[in-house]
């Protein structure tokens, strides 16, 4: 079975509103889940027809459910509600632990995650800053997506 690499690079400058969680277990995730819907719908009013904020939320949840999966606690998350779109950066205390991709692999199996994430992202990356890895990704709002169609 292959593995895809994560590309190294450092988060991007984000300027905007900052929420963060910091998470446990897994059994946090439906109300961080909830508490981010809240925030980003007090932030953009979108179309009913947007998917965005919920592929923000889908992104959210597999990097988050990695990170505690794989990683070492203490696990957070933050996501910066920016002009330019959402960064969401997940981090935890395993810098060993590169995120690794899986391919080649029934979907049915799980741990097709990242490449959810990639597919879903305008960017995204991962680096090691002290004794904390973070995994990150960009994702336009809905306003991007209909300035850029």
């Amino acid at each position: 079975m292959g593995r895809l690499a994560w590309p190294v690079r450092p988060l991007p400058d984000g300027r905007g509103e900052v929420w963060r969680w910091r998470l446990g277990s897994l059994a946090e995730l439906p109300r961080a889940r909830a508490a981010l819907r809240s925030l980003m719908h007090d932030v953009e009013e979108a179309p009913a027809d947007d998917v965005s904020g919920e592929q923000l939320v889908l992104a959210f949840d597999e990097l988050a459910s990695n990170a505690l999966r794989h990683g070492e606690q203490p696990v957070v998350a933050t996501v910066i509600a920016g002009s330019g779109g959402w960064l969401l950066d997940v981090s935890d205390q395993a810098p060993q632990a590169m995120p690794a991709p899986t391919v080649d692999r029934d979907p049915a199996k799980g741990g097709m995650g990242l490449q959810l994430v990639a597919r879903l992202s305008v960017a995204h990356g991962w680096y090691v800053d002290d004794d904390r890895k973070h995994v990150w990704a960009c994702l336009p709002t809905a306003c991007e997506e209909r300035a850029s169609a």
